[in-house]
């Protein structure tokens, strides 16, 4: 009889990390392998092949595969745009090049400020005659000779990717449709997205853009999910295949390829939600994520377990209306550059060497120094990863650094140190965008770090943002890969219904609920879900009239009424308050508008069960000893691999640095920086003045020494006060 083999695979730029669950048992298996750039998907089906050695099975015995991408986030990171075609109302064809008056903090510390390319060139774009209005009335017919006069111009320069954004398609989607009619009828290589499918609101610049990153990614995310797809079928014909969506939530490979923008930020989705259910595991309610991979790093918000959502993210320079978890993205990885600005000084990223050639220490051909190479000069990672599988060359990276810093007239040691303060800058910057930006107070949250990369400048960051402490959980490169065994299937559906609260259409806005609820059901359905599972979830865009921008807040299911559309009102007045500081609940003269009605269909599952350390809550239990339990209640110090010489301020120089080996730790033990913490997956310097303390989930606990009590509460004990 074949096992039930779940299977969480994550692809970074540098790692491609997987997690199985066995769902009879309830056990979990990680691993990882080194990505291919070449072609993602040798990574990804030796990353499947190792685990199923490692648990004894074949793939006959998997009962699904679960994938999160950073294919489109790379490419949108990086810049990596091939040319785009871009089709608009007739007198609009500068529409992306007015865009947003949006200048990056404000010049920061520069006197200059130079405007990004734009994703379509000018040159690039074309109009077409035709109007509709904000209410979906046709006021001009659409025009299909100048329709077939685009098509072919872009089929003669050999622009093969388009995109389509109409004037008010979100009222009235039939130009568009006209238009892809002529486009694949004229141009049949042709791949094209049109924004009413994309996103159906209204704000033509913001729906243009979302619209063309979805048609910039389609080709590269359609070819990878495709090969990946015919290569599980050699291991075992009809594998139930999803990719992780923005969301939070997963589609079936199949539709994925019609809806590529959601995959946008999937990796980094997955470890938000990971995350989330590790640290309200552990105990902790008000957690900010720090994933380090080898490309970026992605930063969010959780709360009681859950990240917070919202439909105003950005993926490097452009911005991506489409529901997702809320993650800031930064290029600094691993695999991140450090280079010399044209003023002459250091800068590091976005531009990331990434697993091929990589580093300068993987001695595969890269030619510029990185972070990680600056952290092996240090000393704060071994000269190896995964646990000895690659090794590095400690002298390539050091002569990399040298060079480096005789180029900005500096001592290596202050170049390395530089290169890595900069970096933690930047994921400070991230971090406060996703915390003080949104109203909330850093002092009040831990910061869970993972990812191959994320803990290694977790003390630097506590003392940037003055955080109450970090949660590195067990196997922490592999967080996002466990977090896609916790997915739910998802769809969003959203309509923009303008109207102020004192004239609402009160059955009009349930007709439109009803409309994409039911559009949420067919969804689920084709993915295989009963009726009896489906469950939905409104939330409502509303704004104070006048305003510009929305807050989006959760409405309740049940009829809609006057009394629903108050408590609507209410939940807005309550979190504009909290995200802002004030509201006008009180004052007659400031109307309410509803602006964007919104339904996710979401189809569960049954997620793993988290086990505590040592197969216990407390005391002696199955496969604990004594020993181990009085090694719990009292922190007996552990025991040390050995020690190297690490550098952890360019002042102090080196010190000789205890190593302990994470597998060795056990619930209670603790221990004192300087320090550095390795497993097969990362490592985990910690500075001088932290303390390290291993909880009964097995997560090490860091905190300043002066900020650890002498006593804290077991997170077991924690987690069940919560039910």
């Amino acid at each position: 009889m074949a096992r039930r083999i779940r299977i969480g695979i994550d692809t970074g730029g540098t790692f491609t990390d997987v997690v199985a669950l066995d769902e009879a048992t309830g056990d979990l298996v990680t691993t990882k392998t080194p990505s291919t750039s070449s072609n993602p998907a040798d990574g990804f089906i030796d990353g499947v092949t190792k685990v199923l050695d490692l648990m004894g099975a074949t793939g006959a015995d998997i009962s699904s595969v679960s994938h999160g991408t950073t294919v489109a986030t790379n490419k949108l990171l990086e810049g990596k745009v091939e040319r785009l075609g871009f089709v608009t109302t007739e007198g609009y064809e500068f529409m992306l090049e007015i865009a947003r008056q949006a200048v990056p903090d404000g010049y920061g510390n520069s006197y200059f400020w130079v405007k990004p390319p734009r994703i379509v060139p000018a040159d690039l774009v074309r109009t077409v005659g035709g109007r509709i209005d904000f209410q979906g009335n046709e006021i001009r017919p659409f025009d299909e000779a100048s329709a077939v006069a685009a098509a072919r111009w872009f089929r003669e320069r050999g622009v093969t990717t388009i995109g389509v954004c109409f004037l008010h398609s979100y009222a009235d989607d039939s130009h568009e449709l006209a238009m892809r009619e002529v486009l694949l009828r004229e141009h049949p290589e042709a791949v094209v997205s049109i924004s009413s499918e994309v996103l159906r609101e209204y704000r033509e610049y913001e729906r243009s853009m979302t619209t063309l990153v979805d048609a910039a990614v389609k080709p590269n995310v359609s070819r990878y999910v495709r090969n990946i797809h015919e290569r599980l079928d050699e291991l075992a014909p009809g594998i139930p295949f999803s990719i992780m969506k923005s969301n939070g939530g997963v589609l079936s490979a199949d539709e994925v390829v019609n809806q590529p923008i959601t995959t946008v930020l999937s990796g980094p989705a997955a470890g938000a939600l990971g995350a989330g259910l590790i640290a309200r595991n552990g105990g902790f309610a008000k957690v900010l994520t720090c994933d380090g991979g080898g490309t970026s790093t992605d930063v969010s918000v959780v709360l009681d377990g859950e990240p917070t959502l919202t439909t105003e993210g950005t993926v490097g320079a452009y911005p991506s209306k489409i529901p997702m978890i809320d993650v800031v993205t930064v290029g600094a990885g691993g695999g991140s550059i450090a280079w010399i600005s044209p003023e002459g000084t250091l800068k590091v990223g976005p531009q990331s060497a990434g697993a091929d050639p990589g580093p300068l220490c993987y001695a595969k051909g890269g030619t510029e120094p990185t972070i990680t190479d600056a952290h092996v000069v240090l000393g704060r990672i071994p000269p190896h990863l995964l646990g000895g599988e690659i090794p590095l060359d400690v002298d390539a990276a050091r002569a990399g650094i040298e060079e480096l810093a005789a180029r900005l007239g500096l001592d290596p040691t202050r170049c390395a140190t530089g290169i890595l303060e900069i970096s933690a800058w930047n994921q400070a910057n991230a971090l406060r965008q996703v915390s003080v930006k949104r109203g909330l107070d850093v002092r009040d949250f831990m910061l869970t770090t993972f990812g191959g990369s994320g803990s290694l400048l977790a003390c630097r960051l506590v003392d940037i943002l003055g955080l109450a402490g970090v949660v590195v959980p067990p196997n922490p490169g592999n967080v996002s890969a466990f977090g896609l065994l916790t997915v739910d299937v998802k769809n969003d559906y959203v309509q923009t219904a303008v109207a102020r609260h004192s004239a609402l259409d009160l059955a009009a806005v349930q007709a439109t609920f009803d409309d994409l609820t039911a559009r949420a059901a067919k969804a689920l359905a084709a993915e295989g879900f009963s009726a009896d599972e489906h469950q939905f979830a409104r939330s409502i865009d509303l704004r104070y009239f006048g305003q510009a921008f929305e807050v989006r807040v959760p409405a309740p299911d049940g009829p809609v009424d006057a009394a629903y559309a108050e408590g609507v009102a209410a939940a807005f007045h309550e979190a504009h308050r909290a995200l802002y500081g004030y509201d006008f609940s009180g004052d007659p003269t400031q109307q309410v508008e509803w602006v964007n009605l919104r339904v996710t269909g979401i189809g569960p599952i049954t997620r793993p069960e988290l086990r505590p350390l040592g197969g216990a809550d407390t005391g002696p239990g199955a496969g604990e000893s004594s020993e181990e339990s009085a090694r719990s209640s009292v922190g007996i110090l552990p025991k040390t691999r050995g020690s190297r010489q690490v550098c952890f301020d360019a002042d102090d120089g080196y010190a000789a640095t205890p190593v302990y080996w994470r597998p060795d730790l056990r619930a209670g033990d603790r221990f004192a920086g300087p320090a550095i913490v390795e497993e097969f997956g990362s490592t985990v310097p910690v500075h001088p003045g932290f303390e390290v303390r291993v909880d009964d989930f097995g997560n090490l606990v860091i905190r300043r020494e002066s900020d650890s009590p002498a006593t804290e509460p077991s997170a077991a004990a924690t987690q069940e006060g919560t039910h």
